[in-house]
């Protein structure tokens, strides 16, 4: 028997979905919305085998995109700004087999059709305009038999390919771990130990507070050995995360942003604007995010709040313990209340050194600390002075050590690469099966 090709709308019937997604009322049947997973409804609207398509955009407004689309059985409900597609005829179309095509053609035949510019859909009458080859019913059986068989197949390689890209992330973590340790590069007996740096920084600590320059702070007690989780060499120290910080009143802050703020208070950019770092600009490593500005000449008392480039911000709302430090290039800037601004003294440990230790062995600590029911909070500044404690090499050490991880991460940077080709090669190569059997020879194609 001949294939033959013809549109959706001579094969199916294309209706929009019937219910606001917000609208939707608890109940028995699934109701399909653009997420992979199902809500469900009080009622249903469709019955049968149907093809479930998002007639909107999956990322906002001017981008054309469709992460998924769905196949849909039984009695079920379809969100109002998606639609079923329903053969008419399940003996001459199957809707899995319909699927299985659209779902390997997605980009060419739906996104290439949605239209817009800043609200980008896909109109109804361009899905009916899709022309789909219609092989004999046996053949979509077949089709749809093998196409489960490879994507098991590609399944199963998928889950050893992220298999592996965890032992990466666990090799990643082992390295931080050995570093933190001392168990990466060797000791020089010749560096100057931890020990006698701390000592002579609180001398300098003690004179500044004697001559009023800093604040008086509280004496903190030895470090207890219960407190101490695994061994370091011997020209090594355990210090309080209070002792590593520059010798000034603002070396710790968090944002004073909620109460102190408004939204009023902020400007567009200009000359005499100042940036505001938020959050995802720890998370996401990038100074640029955000368009947040205030002119702080009309707010003094937000001047100790600054972060300029060397100091390090970390996020200490929700996601809690990114930590990033501003480059050479950042402007200065105001951090927000979900970020701690954290300045290190260079003369006994450096910020790149500093985030490493904080990711490897305090990430976690703070994490697990964290209060909140809504959302987790770090702690306070006081609890971080008192209750973090830091495995501190030389100076010299610690751009050995930085130096080593470098190359050793840049080695899993390869590794990840080579995994996730791997892993595109894969898809690419199934998807690439599945549209050959969707090739028919011409002689068998009637128009």
């Amino acid at each position: 028997m001949s294939w033959v090709k013809k549109t959706l709308g001579e094969l199916c019937t294309i209706q929009k979905g019937k219910i606001g997604i917000k609208k939707a009322t608890p109940g028995e049947f699934p109701l399909v919305v653009t997420a992979e997973e199902r809500l469900s409804h009080n009622e249903y609207h469709f019955e049968g085998n149907a093809v479930i398509i998002p007639l909107v955009s999956s990322t906002g407004h001017g981008h054309k995109s469709l992460k998924r689309i769905h196949f849909q059985s039984g009695k079920f409900a379809v969100g109002n700004i998606l639609c079923a597609v329903i053969p008419i005829d399940e003996n001459v179309l199957r809707a899995d087999y319909l699927y299985r095509f659209l779902d390997l053609n997605r980009e060419k035949e739906l996104v290439s059709r949605m239209k817009g510019m800043a609200n980008v859909t896909l109109p109804i009458k361009e899905i009916a305009k899709i022309k789909i080859p219609v092989p004999p019913i046996e053949a979509q059986i077949v089709f749809v038999q093998q196409y489960s068989i490879l994507e098991e197949k590609s399944n199963d390689l998928g889950e050893e390919i992220t298999h592996q890209l965890n032992l990466v992330k666990q090799l990643r973590k082992a390295f931080l771990r050995e570093a933190m340790q001392g168990k990466l590069v060797p000791q020089d007996p010749n560096d100057e130990q931890a020990s006698l740096i701390l000592e002579k920084i609180k001398l300098e600590k003690k004179r500044l507070m004697k001559e009023k320059k800093i604040k008086k702070q509280k004496t903190l007690p030895q470090i207890p050995e219960e407190e101490i989780p695994f061994e370091i060499p011997a020209n090594w120290v355990w210090c309080r995360f209070e002792d590593i910080l520059e010798l000034t009143n603002t070396s710790l802050r968090r944002g004073p942003f909620g109460s102190s703020i408004k939204k009023n208070m902020f400007v567009k950019q200009s000359a005499y604007t100042t940036k505001v770092y938020e959050q995802k600009n720890a998370i996401y490593k990038n100074f640029e995010l955000g368009d947040y500005h205030i002119e702080l000449e009309e707010f003094p008392n937000l001047k100790s709040f600054i972060a300029k480039p060397g100091d390090i911000i970390i996020s200490c709302a929700g996601t809690i313990g990114e930590t990033y430090v501003l480059p050479s290039d950042a402007p200065k800037g105001i951090i927000n209340q979900a970020l701690l601004k954290v300045v290190v003294n260079e003369k006994i440990i450096t910020s790149v050194y500093f985030t490493k230790v904080f990711q490897s062995l305090l990430k976690d600590r703070v994490n697990n600390d964290a209060k909140g029911s809504a959302m987790k909070n770090l702690g306070s500044i006081n609890y971080l002075k008192q209750n973090l404690n830091i495995p501190l090499p030389p100076l010299k050490e610690q751009k050995r050590i930085l130096t080593k991880l470098d190359g050793l991460m840049q080695y899993c940077d390869e590794l990840e690469k080579s995994i996730e080709d791997s892993q595109q090669q894969n898809e690419l190569l199934l998807q690439q099966v599945l549209r050959e059997a969707l090739e028919p020879k011409e002689k068998e194609v009637v128009e």
